[in-house]
């Protein structure tokens, strides 16, 4: 009778079997490819952040070191202009460093592309500036003790040539040795400083900037009290922008404490009984016309300098 109504069990359980089924190793598959991109999406955003932080990190730092310069400067600034100097030589360069600390000052402020490299120039120029200002109050320090002493000997001459006429004439031949030898020192001195230009050739040019050499001559000075024999004398030249002009091995020499860089050097035997005439070259390129400042430093002690007007 189910024949007869047209139900064949085999026909259904065949189409059953038929109806497609989930691939599993497909399913898998997506799964492991989602997780991995999971992964790296989570790796690259710990990657931005930590990258993103550090250059915040490091904007403050620099921003920090900024400051810290322009601080810096700003004391020293101060520290300039409360010296106070009657001696006309040293007033007249403190006036022409105090102006480079106001250039310096507005270029800071102008400044506006920061990175280490410009923090550590700039603080390469403030310390210059610094170990100048040092180096003139320790001048200045000396010529305050020294008048100091000079005031208080020559009171006491006068007491005892007020005290004793007899003792006058001792008294004045002591003050006048004591005077002769301050004038004097027992150190080497450099007068008639000059700044030639010179050619590849040697020969002299009269703009600066044709120059490939330098040339400063000087006279070491005649002095009894002076050690004779070979001296090493250091020059610094100091070019119009303010910049001590160097060899790219940068040499430094002590100076008070402190190493100081030199444009050139040169070893000279001296006889202290009479002037000796001084040449010391400097070889570079790109000099610009302007104010040139020579210093020269013998046995820990500056001889002489100069300041000398190239076109």
């Amino acid at each position: 009778m189910e024949n007869k109504q047209g139900y064949d069990p085999s026909e259904f359980e065949e189409d059953d079997y038929m109806t497609p089924q989930p691939d599993q190793n497909s399913i898998r598959g997506y799964r492991i490819v989602i997780i991995i991109l999971s992964v790296i999406l989570v790796a690259l955003s710990a990657l931005y952040y930590g990258i993103h932080r550090q250059q915040m990190r490091d904007n403050e730092l620099l921003q920090a070191d900024r400051d810290s310069i322009q601080s810096d400067l700003g004391r020293l600034m101060t520290d300039y202009d409360n010296l106070q100097i009657s001696n006309d030589s040293i007033s007249a360069n403190l006036t022409i460093e105090r102006e480079r600390a106001d250039s310096l000052m507005t270029r800071l402020k102008k400044e506006r592309s920061w990175n280490l490299a410009k923090i550590k120039q700039y603080e390469k120029e403030v310390g210059t500036l610094r170990s100048i200002m040092k180096s003139y109050v320790r001048q200045i320090d000396s010529l305050n003790t020294l008048n100091k002493k000079l005031i208080k000997e020559n009171v006491s001459y006068r007491k005892e040539i007020s005290s004793a006429n007899l003792r006058a004439e001792m008294a004045e031949e002591k003050a006048a040795e004591l005077d002769n030898k301050v004038r004097i020192g027992a150190v080497l001195r450099a007068r008639d400083i000059s700044l030639t230009a010179l050619n590849v050739n040697s020969r002299e040019v009269t703009r600066v900037k044709n120059a490939s050499r330098l040339r400063v001559d000087f006279v070491l000075a005649a002095n009894e009290l002076a050690e004779p024999g070979n001296k090493a004398i250091y020059v610094r030249i100091t070019s119009p922008d303010g910049y001590v002009l160097t060899t790219e091995e940068m040499p430094t020499f002590e100076f008070e404490g402190e190493r100081l860089s030199y444009s050139a050097m040169r070893e000279v035997e001296y006889d202290n009984t009479k002037d000796l005439d001084v040449g010391i070259f400097y070889t570079s390129k790109g000099f610009t016309a302007g104010t040139y400042r020579i210093q020269l430093y013998c046995e820990g002690r500056l001889i002489g300098q100069a300041e000398i007007a190239m076109r």
